[in-house]
């Protein structure tokens, strides 16, 4: 027995040298099944496994070694390699103590040494940044201790807790998964995988993950607190839009408010929770505080069509309509639909409308005014406003009275010719509204010459 046994050590041996790792591995196992109390075939079947990044399975063929021969160096060797690779401190401790003790002199695990305080220093900037939430900077530091212990689930899982607060959750599910098929029962796995749920507002489902975690674990602190936090949230919603679909929208605004204090890092759900509270603002009059909801969850998502549409008819609510045209456009450049178009064609003539002189306001009457209320509105203006009146001011002044009286001819002149007015009235453009040879001085003359000059006039005025 004994004979075969090590033909089959020796022809794992070949295959080994060969990097036939998958053949040697078969030889060895042959060899420990005819003499399973044999170290050597346990410790040769140990560093089979490495070469194929089987840790779990080389450190357990490693420790079988030494407790068949607690002297066998090269084994405690191979224990504190694999236990690096899984990112394991105590355990690479343990293993280069314990070949200390048998060779004061060996300079075996020198590496290793070296890369044990690297992890020390690696773990303790990890955990300073963790509690910090400087989750970038911990992505970076785990990537760096991922390079020196492959094999290390602790710091994958990590990096995937980060990932998913980052917002990155494809790349958090990825790394979970691949941890999953490797080990179902891992509670840390299946606590990212809700997170990751979470994070992409499927609140069912993340509740569930860590309701598994907790099955699995317990004691696992962060399980638990996230499913808290995804049942008050999810509590929270459903009561908010219950609020408001029955109308009561300041109860509503309230519990949407507090619900966004939940979770500053779950972007997904709170751009909803804010549109919602945009919609809330914009039912109680509260339209400036509604563009700030809107323009948050743009910040968050830039795509949120209805945000867009939102922001765009509230900044046309309170005039600013070259805002509501660039929303609109932007709405559009999202989805091409005919009520889009349709609403784009109406703020820019909004726009176009707020930029032409309100001539009834200019003259101070009402759109309804009659003929002779215009012409009483021009006389009492332009007097008013005339240069002459004004010739003692100072020049800011002068400009500024100068400026007025213009703009009162101009009204006249539209507001007085029946066609022109019709035209204006029904928001057309009007060509010859501001014509380049329209002189107020001339308009002025020609109206006082035929209704008889400016009763009460203390100035002189040259006719």
């Amino acid at each position: 027995m004994y004979y075969i046994a090590e033909e089959k050590k020796k022809l794992g041996n070949e295959q080994y040298k060969a990097k036939n790792y998958q053949s040697a591995l078969k030889f060895y196992s042959d060899a420990i099944s005819l003499c399973p109390d044999s170290s050597t075939y346990y410790g040769n079947r140990a560093a089979t496994y490495m070469m194929m990044s089987n840790y779990t399975n080389a450190l357990n063929d490693a420790r079988t070694a030494v407790r068949l021969d607690p002297n066998f160096e090269k084994a405690y060797v191979r224990i504190a390699k694999c236990c690096v690779a899984k990112g394991d401190i105590i355990g690479i401790e343990q293993a280069i103590k314990k070949i200390e003790e048998l060779d004061p002199q060996s300079n075996a695990v020198e590496g290793e040494k070296q890369t044990l305080q690297q992890l020390r220093q690696l773990e303790q900037t990890i955990q300073n940044n963790y509690d910090s939430k400087y989750y970038r900077n911990v992505v970076y530091y785990l990537d760096a201790a991922i390079k020196l212990a492959p094999a290390c689930y602790r710091y994958r899982l990590l990096k995937a807790e980060c990932l998913a607060f980052l917002g990155r959750c494809d790349e958090a599910v990825d790394i979970a998964i691949s941890v999953i098929k490797l080990d179902s029962t891992s509670a840390d796995a299946i606590y990212v995988r809700g997170l990751c749920f979470y994070y992409t507002d499927n609140l069912e489902k993340g509740i569930k993950h860590f309701e598994l975690a907790l099955q699995l674990d317990p004691d696992h602190k962060k399980a638990k607190e996230m499913r808290t936090k995804s049942k008050t949230l999810k509590d929270m919603k459903e009561k908010g839009n219950v609020l408001f679909k029955s109308g009561r929208y300041r109860e509503a605004q309230t519990i949407y408010t507090d619900a966004l204090k939940i979770d500053e890092l779950n972007k997904e759900i709170n751009s909803k929770l804010l549109y919602n509270r945009a919609l809330v603002n914009s039912k109680i009059g509260n339209t400036r505080d509604a563009i700030v909801d809107c323009t948050n969850v743009l910040d968050i998502n830039a795509q949120y069509l209805k945000a867009l549409l939102l922001r765009a008819r509230c900044h046309n609510d309170i005039e600013k309509y070259e805002e509501s045209v660039s929303d609109y456009e932007a709405a559009l450049q999202l989805q091409k639909t005919p009520e889009i178009k349709k609403l784009l064609r109406d703020a820019k003539f909004a726009l176009k409308k707020s930029k032409r002189k309100d001539y009834y306001k200019i003259l101070g009457i009402p759109r309804n005014a009659s003929d002779d209320e215009i012409k009483k509105a021009y006389r009492k203006k332009a007097l008013v406003h005339h240069p002459d009146r004004h010739a003692n001011s100072s020049l800011d002044e002068r400009k500024e009275q100068e400026l007025k009286f213009k703009e009162v001819g101009e009204a006249y002149a539209i507001l007085s010719d029946p066609r022109k007015k019709v035209r204006y009235d029904n928001d057309q453009d009007i060509e010859d509204q501001e014509q380049p040879d329209f002189d107020p001085n001339q308009m002025f003359r020609h109206f006082f010459q035929f209704s008889g000059g400016p009763s009460g006039a203390s100035f002189g005025f040259e006719f």
